[in-house]
């Protein structure tokens, strides 16, 4: 049974039409990969999920984006809620100009948490679950701006972790980041994912087939195939997956 899934969906810019009908759902516990060429949709279906796109005024959607059987599109669901229980990381680093430990607590504070012990209890928990902690343990009251960016992609995703998603979207966390600070972000999202439903944008190749349980593969607004990410590639069903795969484009 998909924790959150996508029925016939449909989205324009204006009259552009850039996603074409997506059907598609996510498991419990795993990590899914959306691969694609620049340009094919995979971010705005991303972003769809916890309504992202609403904050762009060209936008229109039709079908369903079902979140524990619930229409996220419904009159009915606060936003807020929704991308709480549906957590988003981005491309870059984007820390607020706030003390590390403000930066973690910052989601329990609008939600009216002022507990010290508690607060403080999350901040170790989150940032230790984002592989983080003993890197900041000792100035999390400076500056998350002053850290490496390896560093600040692991505190943003340490204060998704601190109000406790169900899910968590990514789009492309380790594109801006060096190899190493790469690695320990993937190391991190494996053990993450006991916990969380992770759904991932990435441009590599290397990074879906290592760190992903499934891999849907996008093409000019179309989901072309969805299925176990070894299946994806070492035999795709579709040539057009396989020739992406393989480097004939992209």
């Amino acid at each position: 049974m998909s924790i959150i899934e996508t029925k016939d969906l449909h989205l324009f810019y204006g009259k552009k039409e850039a996603l074409n009908g997506v059907t598609l759902g996510f498991d419990q516990g795993e990590i899914t990969a959306l691969i694609g060429p620049s340009g094919c949709g995979k971010s705005t279906y991303l972003r769809t999920l916890n309504r992202m796109n609403d904050l762009i005024g060209t936008v229109s959607i039709t079908g369903e984006v079902l979140f524990e059987g619930k229409n996220v599109y419904s009159s009915k669901v606060d936003t807020v809620e929704l991308r709480k229980r549906i957590g988003m990381v981005f491309q870059q680093p984007n820390p607020f100009p706030f003390s590390i430990y403000d930066n973690v607590t910052y989601g329990l504070r609008l939600a009216g948490k002022k507990d010290k012990q508690e607060l403080d209890r999350v901040v170790e928990e989150s940032l230790k679950a984002a592989a983080v902690w003993d890197d900041v343990k000792d100035k999390l009251h400076k500056s998350a701006l002053s850290l490496s960016g390896g560093q600040q992609q692991r505190v943003c995703i340490a204060r998704v972790l601190a109000v406790q998603p169900d899910i968590i979207l990514l789009d492309e966390p380790t594109s801006a980041l060096d190899p190493v600070s790469s690695g320990k972000i993937e190391n991190m999202l494996v053990d993450l994912k006991e916990h969380y439903t992770m759904i991932m944008v990435t441009h590599s190749m290397q990074q879906a087939s290592r760190i992903s349980d499934k891999t849907a593969f996008f093409l000019n607004g179309d989901l072309i195939e969805h299925n176990h990410t070894k299946k994806i590639f070492l035999n795709p069903d579709r040539q057009e997956t396989e020739d992406y795969i393989s480097g004939k484009f992209g």
